[in-house]
C-alpha cells in the first residue's frame, strides 16, 4: 500500500460495527490521499461491507483479521485477561509494532483505556492518560480534559493534563501559547478543593503555560480559554450535560416551530439559520476524543456514531498522526523534567554551601 500515514481501525467496535466503520474508512481514504487504513476485525464481516464501496482508493486499505470482539458492557479487567485476540487489542498492537501511527475505536471506553496503557505504555513523566475533546463556544470551539479517563486526579496530574493539552492545541490548531483555564466553583483564589488550588499554584509556577486562572461552569462556552482542565469526574459530567442540553435546545426549537401553520411558515423562512444552529450544536460534528499521554495516537469515537461522525474521528486521528502529537508532548514533558531536575540540583548545591 502507498501513503504516508497509517491508521488502524477497530472495525468491530461501536453500536453498528463494520456497517459504519467500513463506510467511514472508505470515505476517509477519498478525503486524504496520504492516508492508509488497516481495518481490524472479522474478515467476512468487513469484506461484505467493502463490496458496497468499490474504488481505487481501497488499494490503500488492508484487512487484518481478528476473531474476537470486546463487548460494549464488558469490564476492562475481563477484557484485559480474555480479549487479547480481539479487534481492539490487535488494532492497538499494530501501533505498538510501528505498522500504524494511530488507532481509532468506537468500542468499550474502559477496555480501550486499559488496553492502551498496557499495549502502548505511557510517555515518560506522565502518570495517567487523559481524554480530551472539543466543545462548542461563542468563538468557535475550545478543548476540555480530562473527560472521564480518571475519576479523581492529583494536583500534579492536573498540571500534566495542562501541559499535554496545551501542546496538542498548539499543534492541532496552531494556536501559539493557547489560553488555559482551570475549572472551579468560583473565580476567587480561595475557592475550590485543596487539590484544585494546589494545581493552580503549580500551573502558575510552571511559567511555560498561558494560564488565565479559574473558570466557572458558565465560562465553558464563552471561548475565554482555548483549553479547560479538570478531573475526569467533573469533565465527564460537564460533557454529558453539554450534549444533553444541545439535544434539548434543538428539539425545543423544532417543537416550537411545529405548533401551528403560521410557525411552520416562519420555520420555512428560517430553515438556513436553524440548520446552521443545529450543526453548531451537534456534538457528532466534534466526534473523536483523544487519549493523551500514551506512546501513540489513540482516538475514541462515540459508540453510536454514524458514518459521517465516525469519519470526523478518523480525520482527528489522521491529523494527530501527521503532526506526531505524542512526540511533541513527550519532548515538552522531557524539557519540563529536565528543568525540574536542574532546579533540584541547584537547590541542593546552595544548601550544601550553607
Amino acid at each position: 500500500m502507498t501513503g504516508s500515514y497509517c491508521i488502524s481501525v477497530d472495525a468491530m467496535g461501536g453500536d453498528f460495527g463494520p456497517r459504519v466503520t467500513v463506510a467511514a474508512a472508505s470515505d476517509a481514504l477519498k478525503r486524504h490521499p496520504q492516508l492508509q487504513i488497516l481495518l481490524v476485525g472479522q474478515s467476512d464481516a468487513i469484506t461484505s461491507q467493502l463490496h458496497r464501496h468499490p474504488g481505487k482508493h481501497l488499494q490503500r486499505l488492508e484487512i487484518v483479521h481478528a476473531d474476537d470482539v470486546v463487548a460494549m458492557d464488558e469490564k476492562p479487567s475481563f477484557a484485559l485477561r480474555s480479549r487479547r485476540e480481539s479487534s481492539l487489542w490487535r488494532a492497538l498492537e499494530l501501533v505498538s509494532q510501528g505498522r500504524a501511527q494511530a488507532c481509532i475505536s468506537a468500542g468499550n471506553t474502559g477496555a480501550l483505556m486499559a488496553m492502551s496503557r498496557l499495549v502502548l505504555g505511557m510517555l515518560p513523566g506522565i502518570e495517567r492518560p487523559a481524554i480530551v475533546a472539543a466543545i462548542p463556544t461563542l468563538k468557535g470551539y475550545s478543548y476540555m480534559l480530562d473527560l472521564g479517563a480518571n475519576i479523581d486526579s492529583s494536583a500534579e496530574q492536573l498540571l500534566q493534563f495542562a501541559i499535554m493539552g496545551s501542546v496538542m492545541v498548539e499543534a492541532i490548531d496552531r494556536r501559539e501559547r493557547p489560553l488555559l483555564g482551570l475549572l472551579n466553583v468560583g473565580s476567587e483564589d480561595n475557592k475550590g478543593t485543596e487539590c484544585v488550588r494546589e494545581a493552580s499554584r503549580l500551573i502558575q509556577a510552571h511559567g511555560g503555560l498561558n494560564f488565565i486562572g479559574y473558570l466557572e461552569g458558565d465560562d465553558l462556552f464563552s471561548g475565554r480559554a482555548d483549553l479547560v482542565v479538570c478531573d475526569g469526574f467533573v469533565g465527564n459530567v460537564a460533557l454529558k450535560s453539554c450534549e444533553g442540553l444541545s439535544k434539548l435546545l434543538v428539539r425545543k426549537v423544532q417543537g416550537s416551530f411545529r405548533r401551528n401553520l403560521y410557525r411552520r411558515f416562519v420555520a420555512l423562512l428560517a430553515t438556513p439559520i436553524l440548520r446552521e444552529l443545529k450543526q453548531q450544536l451537534d456534538p457528532g460534528r466534534r466526534n473523536g476524543a483523544t487519549l493523551l499521554g500514551l506512546k501513540g495516537v489513540v482516538v475514541k469515537s462515540h459508540g453510536g456514531a454514524n458514518r459521517t461522525y465516525f469519519g470526523h474521528a478518523i480525520d482527528q486521528a489522521f491529523e494527530e498522526a501527521r503532526l506526531n502529537v505524542p512526540a511533541k508532548i513527550g519532548d515538552q514533558v522531557a524539557r519540563e523534567m529536565a528543568r525540574c531536575q536542574s532546579g533540584r540540583q541547584m537547590g541542593a548545591a546552595d544548601r550544601s554551601k550553607n
